[in-house]
Parts: structure tokens; sequence; C-alpha cells
């Protein structure tokens, strides 16, 4: 299938998924993993309406966002597109990304949440983060785990050049539907519970659960934004 195909068939899915949820035909922002594919793969999607991507890797991110930059240098029009870091950040690729992404999905430290502070009041922005949250307790995820959600939350309320937008879960590769429904909407519960909390620098806008294999359950469950690589580009 191509590109094209592949988005009508995952907003398809997205639709039936919200329907069958009684949620709203707009509920669920999609953001398109494009690790797997390439710039001219991105320019495709684009093509075909999408315009927020997501990368795992610094590197692919850059590499890309250099690439982009060479086609309009060359006269391509390209629409304006948004970045998203959803893959673990090093504390030292940090002044890589500030002011390049609209959103970082994968923080889950506070180590890391200061970093970004930093660099961010060095380079005069503000940067919206999802706080990673290991639902499943994995050891073999990132995350830091439900209990702790609540002293990071006001940890950051310290910080002037981060925003908490919300928060971001992987379910295990495989679980079944049972485990995964109990995964996400256990960090449902606790996103609207935050919602309902005025905290400053804190504004939960977005839930980030669900991939190509599982975000359907996950929209069932109540996320707002999903991440998919292998239902678009692959």
């Amino acid at each position: 299938m191509s590109i094209r195909e592949n988005l009508e068939n995952v907003h398809a899915r997205i639709q039936a998924a919200l329907s069958k949820s009684g949620r709203p035909a707009d509920a669920v922002t999609l953001v398109a993993v494009s690790k797997y594919s390439t710039a001219q793969d991105v320019l495709e999607a684009v093509a075909c309406g999408q315009r927020i991507f997501a990368e795992n890797r610094v590197q692919q991110l850059l590499e890309k966002w250099e690439a982009l930059n060479e086609y309009k240098k060359q006269g391509v029009d390209i629409p304006e597109i948004t970045w998203h870091l959803i893959g673990h950040l090093q504390t030292n690729k940090v002044k890589y990304v500030v002011g390049k992404v609209a959103l970082i999905h994968s923080v889950d430290s506070i180590r890391l949440a200061e970093e970004i502070n930093r660099v961010g009041e060095k380079k005069g922005v503000v940067t919206d983060i999802l706080l990673e949250v290991n639902v499943s307790g994995e050891e073999s995820k990132s995350g830091i785990s439900p209990e702790e959600i609540d002293d990071f939350v006001t940890q950051i309320a310290a910080f002037q050049n981060v925003r908490l937008k919300g928060f971001m879960t992987m379910a295990p590769k495989g679980a079944a539907e049972q485990e995964l429904r109990k995964i996400f909407s256990c960090l449902y519960e606790k996103f609207i519970d935050k919602k309902c909390t005025m905290v400053h620098n804190v504004d939960m806008t977005y839930l980030s659960m669900g991939m190509s294999a599982d975000f359907e359950i996950a929209i069932e469950e109540g996320a707002n934004m999903i991440r998919v690589g292998h239902g678009v580009f692959l």
C-alpha cells in the first residue's frame, strides 16, 4: 500500500474507534513516526495532509530537519509541519532539539526536565513536554511510576522554560487486550485527575498513548494523541 492509502486506512481506524467510544471525530491527533522513512516519504505524507511527525532518535530528527530545509532552499513548497521527539532523550543531546521540536514526549526524570529548562532559558524558548509514565512497570521501559506523578508535577511548576502538557506511555509489546485496557485506563484516570488541578506551568492537554498495534484500544480508553509509524510508512 502507498503512504496515502496507509494514512487513509489509519484515519478510518481512528474514526471507527472514536465512534465506538462515543467521542467526537476530531478528538485524536495523529503523530506520524517517520523513523522507518526518508525525507521524501515525509514529503509524500505532507502532500496527503499529514502535518505532525516524530522521531525516536535525535540524529534521525536532525537529518530529516536538514533534508527538508534543503528541499526548501531548492524551491520546494513545503507547508508548515511540526516535529515531536518520542524516544529516549539524553541530557547531552537536549541542546540539539530545544527550539526545533514542538513537543518532547519522553521526559522521564527531573534531571532531564531541568536540562530542557536550562537550555530553553539560554535560547529564550519554552519547551512543551510530556511526562513518560511506565504504567506497566517493565524494567526495560523508561518512565516514572504512576505513584511519582504528583511529586514530578510539583517540581515542574518551578521551571519557567518548560511547560508540562500531559502524559505519555508505552504498553508492553504483544500484551493482551485486557492488560492494554488496564494500562491505558490507569493513565487516563491520572490525566483527568491532573487536568482538574490548577498548577503553574502545567496544562494537561495531551494523553499520548497507542501505537500501530494498539492505538484503537488506546483511543477507546481515552488517548487523544497516538504515535503511528509502521501503519503509515510501511
